[in-house]
């Protein structure tokens, strides 16, 4: 694959970073990326990987946009109110590069339709909101082997973390939280409150650290970091690495 003179151009100041370069932008032109959640963390994470050049994008919600969304969600405007997130996401992809091949999902991922809807994808980025939807989409990426970059936020803390619990020795996100978010009735985060800014850095790290994954093997750029969780503090400000290790008796990643 060859980048044509306008993508070159596009994407000058990609491939004069020795760490990324050519192959490194090419890689990300040839990579799809399935983003579940176009909200806090999704909307800022799908602006950095529109704008790295991701040539195929997959875009999973089943919420609509609500007024209340606007202080963080960037990409939606009032003119969005009301909308499915996912379609007016792929409006914003489409208007901001046409080159982007993008696909819309309006329904809500589980253990029947995750790996429906993420096979054949390069990488998933998770920001969304519940936990049995994260352990659903986890699950699917181990058993189809895609890397999961897995992101989520409450008031001035966040985490990130690159998971491939289908390679020898590595962790999952299951490994992480366990089983105990599986059931319908812890299968969403209490609403706290968020600062509009945390979120942008939470989605924003999220997409660096999916760069990552995306061009391993093409770039010196491409360290994907699997099984370490970083854990981001907004009010001292902080960030701060953690390791997590694979559990043996995991039900995704462990032996069968």
């Amino acid at each position: 694959m060859s980048l044509s003179p306008d993508r070159l151009d596009r994407f000058a100041r990609h491939i004069v970073l020795p760490e990324l370069g050519g192959a490194g932008q090419v890689a990300l032109s040839g990579a799809h990326v399935a983003l579940v959640g176009c909200g806090g963390i999704g909307s800022p994470a799908l602006q950095y990987l529109a704008g790295a050049g991701v040539g195929r994008l997959t875009l999973i919600d089943s919420d609509v946009v609500d007024v209340t969304n606007l202080q963080r969600q960037t990409i939606y405007g009032e003119a969005d109110l009301g909308r499915p997130k996912a379609e007016a996401a792929a409006d914003w992809v489409r208007r901001f590069d046409s080159a982007i091949e993008v696909r819309v999902v309006t329904g809500r991922l589980g253990g029947m339709t995750a790996a429906q809807h993420l096979e054949g994808a390069t990488l998933v980025l998770d920001g969304c909101d519940n936990f049995a939807t994260r352990l659903a989409v986890s699950d699917a990426c181990v058993a189809l082997g895609i890397p999961l970059t897995s992101a989520a936020l409450g008031r001035f803390q966040g985490q990130v973390a690159n998971f491939a619990g289908h390679l020898p020795g590595e962790s999952c996100y299951r490994c992480f939280v366990g089983d105990a978010f599986d059931s319908d009735d812890c299968d969403t985060c209490a609403a706290d409150g968020v600062l509009g800014a945390m979120a942008g850095w939470i989605g924003t790290f999220a997409a660096m650290h999916a760069v990552r994954v995306l061009v391993h093997g093409h770039a010196a750029l491409g360290d994907p970091q699997w099984g370490k969780l970083h854990l981001l503090d907004g009010l001292t400000p902080s960030l701060r690495t953690m390791r997590i290790v694979k559990d043996a008796e995991c039900k995704a990643c462990g032996p069968l």
